[in-house]
């Protein structure tokens, strides 16, 4: 599995031959990628607000996924009919992928954060294998966050059952969780590796990323802190069994 961050909560995951893109959104200070190069199978929007959902256009060709509310409105808006509305708990197999659908703690305004609603806010967990109760030590799993704040069921749920080996959190504080929250959130997840996400992006996202790096130490997590530049790619596989 291959993650390449670009900027903000935008993620390219590569799992064998599917190609996913998590809330596309490339106006950040953090990408120099043309969208326009890009070309995934499937778009995974986590909600609506337009620092998620600003460059849904440059990928007509793919299939989404996200809320009911959420792709109704891309079919309204854009014209895009190939899509699968899901909702919270659920999983689609996406070609070599499995997607699960888990909650996170947000406002889901359609494109401004206001007037329509686009259902519930979500994170995503991604994985080779089918998530069951029955651990796969074989399997490699990445959690996307989403704009959340700090709940329990990134304890009680994602790291019980779901067992991810990397996690994204958002750590850019003001509308989802600071470094501290998040650092809770890698302890709590029991993650190998953690990435901060969405931070930098705008004046009341800035912070000082080693603040989270202490965090996280704070906290005893064994969890490696990898603060990737924009467009990074980063091979989970190799991470986690070489």
């Amino acid at each position: 599995m291959e993650l390449t961050w670009h900027g903000h909560s935008t993620w390219h995951v590569s799992v064998g031959e599917t190609d996913l893109l998590i809330d596309p959104f490339f106006d950040n200070p953090h990408t120099d990628t043309d969208p326009e190069e890009l070309d995934p199978d499937h778009v995974l929007l986590t909600h609506g607000h337009a620092d998620h959902i600003a460059d849904v256009d440059r990928y007509r060709g793919a299939h989404f996924v996200g809320t009911p509310e959420l792709t109704g409105y891309l079919t309204d808006e854009y014209g895009i009919d190939d899509s699968t509305g899901m909702n919270l708990g659920g999983t689609v197999e996406l070609g070599d992928a499995y997607v699960t659908m888990v909650r996170a703690d947000h406002s889901n305004g359609i494109d401004t954060g206001y007037g329509t609603s686009a259902g519930m806010p979500a994170g995503y967990v991604i994985s080779d294998t089918k998530p069951t109760q029955v651990a796969d030590a074989e399997s490699t799993t990445f959690y996307h966050a989403g704009d959340t704040s700090l709940h329990t069921e990134m304890r009680d749920v994602v790291a019980t059952y779901l067992e991810p080996d990397a996690v994204a959190v958002p750590v850019g504080d003001h509308f989802t969780m600071g470094p501290w929250q998040a650092a809770v959130a890698v302890d709590w997840l029991d993650a190998e590796i953690a990435f901060p996400m969405h931070y930098d992006t705008f004046p009341p996202i800035e912070i000082e990323i080693e603040d989270f790096e202490r965090e996280v130490d704070a906290t005893g997590s064994q969890a490696d802190v990898h603060v990737l530049d924009g467009d990074e790619t980063f091979d989970l596989a190799d991470a986690l069994y070489y």
